[in-house]
């Protein structure tokens, strides 16, 4: 009876659909129903409601909705959705402003003469329009208005120009910042916890193991990350574009003529070409910039959009003839500049100010950012009192606003009825059951989600599909794919449905505003060339991962909170560097611990010789351990080659054995419950267990040997990572100590004269002046590496003056062996900081990037980029699982 509710459920949902109602409300309203009819039939035909649910009842569905709810609104973990109506806005006041139809006219004016260049121009605008308002309806309405009767009449075929406006509309799909990938990356961001969960319990099932090493982990993703991730994409299908129009403008020139401009390029004509290009382009720079280099997390950087966005109406809606169309703008300007130049000049911190410089550091950013509100609530006044540009954009930013979050509610209710009559598991079980691995179930799914674009907006798609199918695709270790190429991946499949004929968005869009002159025919002919393109670019962008998580992945190990080499996750990258330059430059490695090994250490105290004797005769050791590395690896691969045909076959056994126990378990737990039909349901359940055992026993018979096998080539080279790692981190760590002991010889000298007043001193002190003395100069050794010895003489010291049974004779003593220890500890670092630490300060250098990579406190620049790079691919991991 489930699989009937849930065909109900998505019946229901489609006629909703079908017949024009409302999204917002469709959703919701098909998983009432359903639920609704489900529990009054169980309660009517079996005694209670949750009969005919595979998964918990209505009461459930209804916690989850609640729970939902306050996710959408009220967690602060999900503050991402923020940033949804802040871009909203910025958006619609630039569309609003006519600031993209400047943009539009002066490209057209400046690449016409090209040929092909106003169809350039076009889809450069579409490109630039996409990183600023991200609205494709709006774009493609604009572009269509302004560009469609200029490129008819300057002889541009009506099906190319149809085209070139709907591709390039759609451009705010992919491009950040981009309403689509918000919402992908929260709904990825619990698709990871659910997938993570999974491959946990694959890996359980697979190993006997408790717990999943963290480097099999999958990593999750956020609104930031889907920006960088879907930047190059975005670039690389705007590239495409103009390679395409270009080519069509050489090989077909009178479907795409040069348009000769008919002015003059003089300084007025550079002066509307910069008035138009420069603030978008600046806005951009600003808004992606924050977010790139770290300086803005995606809402605060939203926040800046919708300033600026605000700022460039203020000038832009200012009637031509009246005076200071610019002030506000030029006041933004030298506010934005003052606060960037205080910030990186002065200490700005109210809570932490010390000096006058930072009282005056303080109050120049407090002037600047003064500036600035000033410059935004002038131009809100203009934007509020010419053309009722605000209040317009503020009604509609709430309107488009309200219909988002309302769908995402929906869609949650949705989801949760789907899972609770099993719909979830049917599709796991669905697409596990698929032979072909992880890209024959992405493929099917990408071609569902590819259909689904006809009918549904990107919203409905994002907040109903990709809930179901990527923890799926992301739990799968095969690819072991990441959440943001995943997103992008869908981000860019949903802009290519938007062209899709007969249904694309984009193309009702143009429809509404072309010409009559221009036939539907010719605008679908037109997007068939460009639905092959982004094909094309979906296509690039699969088989080559790095165009995607490259630029998350650097910038996350390349900036100030980036987690340290030591971090589990980071060692098969960074292992593979390490290897990689013992290959390179092994013999200056070995020739840098050979001259560490001459440096005369005689003078040293005993255990710090003893650790940098012991430190060197590990790092010799090193270059074997990498070479075992590289054996073990090798021996992997070798081994996959009879291992991995076995392991699939076997796997894909269990598989469909567990889908099957899983089942045999419900059914007899429901007989035994006398929910429906018990007699049917332990037949059934009777019938699956021989199912399962004529699975088992096609499980070949070498299975456990070839597994025992692997798995002992497994360990070994999971051992020797093991080792390696131990090794290099106690060969490192003498070098860090010694150097910092060193190095604290000029701090340490100084305290010479409060031991002497001690000594002097202590025979007549009472207990309160001891315990306050001592505690003062102990205070100061505390923070001087090598100075705890000392530290605790003196303490000891301090409780005999301060015993119940004071005993001033053997506080003395202590006092003179620490003046002997502070004696000599000053002259032995003394003489190490010139004969020693340059030596030790070489060999540092030479090893601090391979032996001692991973006791660095963050990656060095080039290192990071490294690992950036190797981290970017996917790498199989199925053999461990």
């Amino acid at each position: 009876m489930e699989l009937f509710f849930l065909l109900m459920l998505l019946v229901v949902m489609a006629t909703a659909l079908g017949s024009g109602y409302p999204v917002a409300f469709a959703l919701p309203g098909s998983a009432i129903i359903t639920v609704g009819v489900a529990a009054a039939a169980g309660y009517l035909f079996e005694g209670t409601t949750s009969a005919y649910f595979a998964n918990g009842g209505p009461s459930q569905w209804l916690s989850a909705g609640v729970t939902n709810l306050r996710g959408v609104y009220w967690e602060p973990e999900r503050d991402t959705l923020i940033a949804i109506p802040l871009f909203i806005f910025m958006g619609i006041m630039l569309q609003r402003s006519k600031i993209a139809e400047d943009l539009l006219v002066n490209m057209a004016q400046l690449f016409g003469p090209i040929p092909g260049g106003l169809g350039i121009s076009v889809i450069v605008v579409g490109a630039l329009l996409a990183a600023t308002t991200g609205i494709v309806g709006a774009t493609v309405v604009a572009m269509g208005m302004i560009s469609l009767p200029a490129m008819m009449r300057n002889g541009y075929s009506n099906s190319l120009s149809s085209g070139v406006i709907a591709a390039s509309g759609t451009l705010g799909q992919i491009i950040p910042p981009s309403i689509v990938l918000i919402i992908l990356a929260d709904q990825l961001a619990s698709a990871v916890d659910q997938a993570g969960t999974s491959r946990q319990e694959l890996y359980k099932v697979a190993t006997g193991e408790i717990s999943m090493p963290s480097e099999f982990a999958i990593v999750s993703t956020s609104a930031g990350d889907m920006f960088l991730g879907a930047l190059v994409p975005g670039l690389l299908l705007v590239g495409i574009y103009i390679l395409y129009v270009l080519a069509i403008a050489i090989f077909r020139p009178k479907m795409a003529p040069a348009v000769p401009y008919e002015g003059k390029y003089d300084a007025s004509f550079l002066g509307n070409v910069l008035l138009a290009m420069v603030p978008p382009l600046a806005l951009i720079l600003l808004v992606l910039g924050s977010i790139i280099s770290g300086v803005a997390t995606v809402n605060q950087a939203g926040a800046i959009g919708a300033a600026g966005a605000l700022i460039m109406a203020g000038y832009r809606l200012h009637p031509e003839g009246r005076g200071g169309r610019f002030i506000p703008a030029i006041i933004a300007a030298a506010g934005l500049i003052l606060v960037a130049w205080t910030v990186s000049n002065y200490n700005t911190n109210v809570l932490n100010m010390q000096s006058a410089s930072d009282k005056f550091g303080v109050t120049l950013a407090a002037i600047g950012v003064g500036m600035i509100v000033l410059s935004i609530v002038w131009s809100g006044v203009r934007a509020f009192y010419n053309d009722d540009a605000l209040t317009g954009v503020m009604v509609e930013t709430a309107k488009t606003t309200s219909l988002v979050f309302i769908i995402l509610l929906g869609a949650a209710m949705l989801t949760a009825a789907f899972r609770a009559f099993g719909g979830e598991e049917l599709v796991k079980h669905f697409l596990e059951g698929l032979p072909g691995g992880f890209w024959t179930k992405f493929m099917i799914v990408m071609a569902v989600i590819f259909v689904l674009g006809f009918f549904l907006d990107f919203i409905e798609i994002a907040v109903v599909v990709v809930p179901i199918v990527a923890p799926i695709l992301l739990a799968d270790p095969e690819a072991n794919v990441s959440a943001v190429w995943l997103g992008v991946m869908i981000g860019l499949n949903l802009q290519t449905s938007f062209l899709t004929p007969p249904f694309g968005f984009a193309l009702f869009y143009l429809r509404g505003v072309a010409p009559a002159a221009v036939k539907t025919i010719q605008i679908y002919k037109g997007v068939i060339a460009f639905i092959g393109l982004q094909i094309a670019a979906l296509v690039i962008v699969a088989f080559n991962p790095p165009l995607v998580n490259y630029l998350p992945a650097r910038t996350s190990l390349t900036a100030e909170t980036a987690p340290p080499p030591v971090n589990p996750a980071l060692q098969y990258c960074i292992e593979e560097y390490v290897t990689n330059a013992f290959d390179t430059r092994g013999n200056q490695i070995a020739t840098a611990i050979t001259a560490a090994g001459a440096l005369d250490v005689s003078y040293l105290p005993k255990d710090l010789q003893d650790d940098w004797v012991d430190g060197l005769e590990k790092a010799q050791s090193v270059p074997g351990l990498v070479l075992d590395i590289e054996t073990t690896r090798d021996l992997q691969t070798a081994g996959a080659v009879d291992y991995r045909p076995e392991h699939k076959i076997v796997r894909a056994l269990q598989r469909d054995m567990l889908i099957r126990t899983k089942e045999i378990d419900d059914l007899r737990v429901r007989a035994s419950r006398g929910f429906g039909d018990s007699e049917g349901q332990t037949a059934r359940a009777d019938r699956l267990q021989a199912e399962v055992d004529a699975l088992q026993a096609q499980i070949p018979a070498t299975w456990e040997d070839t597994q025992t096998t692997y798995a002992a080539i497994n360990k070994q080279n999971e051992t020797a990572r093991n080792i390696y790692r131990r090794t290099v981190d106690q060969a490192y760590a003498p070098v860090v100590e010694l150097k910092a002991v060193i190095a604290s010889a000029d701090a340490l000298a100084p305290l010479a004269d409060p031991i002497a007043a001690l000594a002097a001193d202590a025979p007549t002190m009472d207990r309160d002046t001891a315990d306050a003395r001592f505690k003062e100069v102990e205070s100061m050794f505390g923070g001087i590496d090598g100075g705890r010895e000392i530290r605790g003489l003196l303490a000891d010291a301090r409780k005999e003056i301060d015993d119940r049974s004071p005993d001033p004779e053997r506080a003395m003593e202590y006092i003179v062996e620490a003046h002997e220890l502070f004696a000599s500890e000053v002259e032995w670092r003394t003489r190490a900081k010139t004969e020693l630490l340059p030596g030790i300060e070489a060999y540092d250098a030479a090893i601090n990037d391979t032996i001692g990579l991973r006791q660095q406190p963050r990656l060095p620049r080039a290192q990071a980029l490294e690992v950036a790079e190797c981290s970017s691919h996917h790498r199989d991991i199925s053999l461990n699982f």
